[in-house]
C-alpha cells in the first residue's frame, strides 16, 4: 500500500494505513499510527481538495485554545424536519452550520473519543460528533464556500469549474 505515495510530489506522506470498512475504522487506524508525541490531529476529507492553509492554521489554533475545533460555514437554505413525507418543523437556521473539515483535536481527546464510540456500536458521520458524545464542545471557526466536499456528479462540474476559474487560490494567499 505505501506504492501508492511513491511519488517524489508527495513528500509530506509519513505512513499509509489500511481503511476499514466503517468510516470510524479509517480514521482510528490513521489516529493509531500517529506520534504519540502529537498534541493535536486532524481528520481531513480527502474529497475536499480545496480547503486553504488559512483555514487549516485558524482550526488548528483554536483547537489548540480549545480541544475540539472545525470549520463551519451558515446554512444559507431553509431546513425542514420532515417524517413520510411531510414537514413537522422548521428549524432556525440562524442557529445551523456546515460543518466541514480538516476538523482538529486535541491528541487523547480524539483517541478516546473514537475508541467510545467505536465500543459502543456508533457510527458517526463526523469526528466531532464522538468528542460531543463526551460532553465535550467543538469550537467552530470560519469555513469556506470553496471547501465543499466533493460527492455527486454536480459537485465534481462545480470542483471543474472552480479549478478554471482559480478563485480558491485567492484563499491561499497570504500564509
Amino acid at each position: 500500500m505505501g506504492g501508492l505515495c511513491a511519488s517524489p510530489q508527495l513528500q509530506k506522506v509519513i505512513k499509509v494505513v489500511a481503511g476499514g470498512s466503517l468510516r470510524i475504522e479509517s480514521v482510528l487506524s490513521g489516529v493509531r499510527e500517529a506520534p504519540r508525541e502529537a498534541e493535536l490531529i486532524a481528520v481531513h476529507d480527502g474529497a475536499r481538495p480545496f480547503a486553504s492553509p488559512r483555514l487549516l492554521e485558524e482550526v488548528i489554533r483554536k483547537a489548540a485554545q480549545c480541544g475540539a475545533a472545525a470549520p463551519a460555514i451558515p446554512v444559507k437554505d431553509t431546513v425542514k424536519r420532515a417524517g413520510g413525507a411531510v414537514v413537522e418543523e422548521t428549524l432556525n437556521r440562524s442557529d445551523l452550520f456546515f460543518v466541514q473539515t480538516p476538523q482538529v483535536f486535541d491528541a487523547a481527546l480524539l483517541r478516546g473519543a473514537l475508541e467510545q464510540a467505536l465500543a459502543a456500536g456508533e457510527a458517526p458521520t463526523d469526528d466531532c460528533a464522538t468528542v460531543e458524545r463526551l460532553g465535550m464542545k467543538v469550537a467552530l471557526t470560519v469555513g469556506s464556500d470553496y471547501n465543499f466536499k466533493i460527492t455527486t456528479p454536480l459537485d465534481l462540474v462545480l470542483a471543474g469549474a472552480v479549478l478554471e476559474e482559480g478563485g480558491f487560490l485567492a484563499d491561499r494567499t497570504g500564509v
